[in-house]
């Protein structure tokens, strides 16, 4: 059975018609987006305008075949269909992030190329050109922004907003923060299903007092799986950023990940690929590359797929030591740091580009 994911079940329940109108019920909005995918078992509530709707039972079994037909028989869907109606569900909002321009995902193939490492500099960057900038690090299982930016011991607090209690963000180089990080214990694992970790994900985004940002960062999960459908289908994401050293491994699964967000089931434009641990350079002799992981593996895959290639990052023994730190380097003037700078000038680049070619009610609101 191949693995299932939100998308896949509201395809299948696309064929599933409504008999008062003949319309599906997906067109209809008659799927809550409270779906749980727990290996093959899977559970969602189907919202009816009225508890005497004489259609409920007929539609709930009608959902429950579609499912069976159309992706596998070996789905354990029987009896985890909920019925809400339109009083008992809560109205979705139409932009968790009113006040954010642009949501741009940090993404790798595989975990170890420095995601976070990449995520956290391009948001210190970006607010060292004067944007305005948040971090959400949604790396649920590996959280490691609030070391990086020295923020592991801060206790979050509450406000009320316009009757709403949210979330304050941690301010750090004029980057707002939020990780899963600060609610769990460091030292210990942390042992959620997917759904739980998505809803956390959730909480994070949408109960949080992000205010009005430029670039809203999100530090994603290595490889492939449930928390980048919820960030996807939460929020409207400008764009991609990809992670790859230039190892044949790691280009791989770079590789993967650019065609799962290409993909018609997530369709999210990539901004571009990033090479790091391009070379390493000694800092005595900065003039000298040593090219440790392969060289310009992630330039030559950048120019097969047809995407941008932002930038390669050298490997220096002050990145490591800044983000054990909590500083990250492009907190600094060094090489490097002009590295993430030139990194965010060109992400800004591709948004920009990005927006050229939208029609101009789609286009999203830019900073200069």
């Amino acid at each position: 059975m191949e693995r299932l994911y939100p998308n896949l079940i509201l395809d299948a329940l696309r064929n599933v018609r409504y008999p008062g109108n003949g319309k599906n019920i997906v067109e209809l909005e008659m799927i809550e987006d409270d779906m749980r995918i727990d290996g093959n078992k899977v559970s969602f509530s189907i919202i009816f305008e009225k508890p005497t709707d004489p259609f409920i039972k007929s539609v709930v079994k009608a959902a429950e075949t579609a499912i069976l037909t159309y992706i596998s028989s070996e789905i354990d869907i029987k009896g985890n269909i909920a019925v809400k109606t339109r009083q008992q569900a809560p109205q979705r909002p139409a932009n968790p992030l009113p006040g954010v321009k642009n949501i741009i995902g940090v993404s790798s193939g595989k975990g170890g190329v420095g995601k976070s490492t990449v995520a956290s500099n391009l948001a210190v960057a970006l607010a060292r050109e004067g944007y305005k900038v948040g971090l959400l690090d949604a790396d649920i299982f590996g959280p490691s922004v609030p070391k990086m930016f020295g923020v592991e011991d801060e206790q979050l607090f509450m406000h009320n907003v316009d009757g709403r209690d949210l979330i304050i963000p941690i301010e750090r180089y004029g980057v707002k923060l939020l990780s899963i990080g600060f609610v769990v214990d460091k030292n210990s694992p942390v042992l959620w299903r997917g759904g739980m970790a998505s809803n956390a994900l959730k909480q994070l985004i949408a109960d949080a007092d992000w205010g009005e940002l430029d670039y809203f960062l999100i530090d994603m999960p290595p490889g492939t799986s449930d928390i980048h459908l919820t960030l996807v289908q939460t929020l409207g994401i400008t764009g991609v950023v990809i992670v790859s050293t230039p190892q044949e491994v790691a280009l791989a699964d770079a590789r993967k990940g650019i065609a799962m967000f290409m993909g018609d089931k997530v369709n999210v434009p990539i901004l571009g690929l990033v090479e790091n641990m391009a070379w390493f350079t000694p800092a005595p002799h900065p003039d000298e590359r040593y090219y440790i992981f392969g060289r310009e593996g992630a330039v030559n895959l950048a120019k097969e797929l047809g995407v941008n290639l932002l930038a390669q990052i050298p490997i220096v023994g002050t990145i490591c030591e800044g983000g054990d730190n909590g500083s990250p380097i492009a907190t600094e003037d060094s090489i490097t740091a002009h590295s993430f700078v030139h990194l965010a000038h060109e992400v800004i680049d591709a948004i920009d580009k990005r927006n050229t070619t939208l029609p101009p009610t789609s286009k999203v609101e830019m900073k200069h």
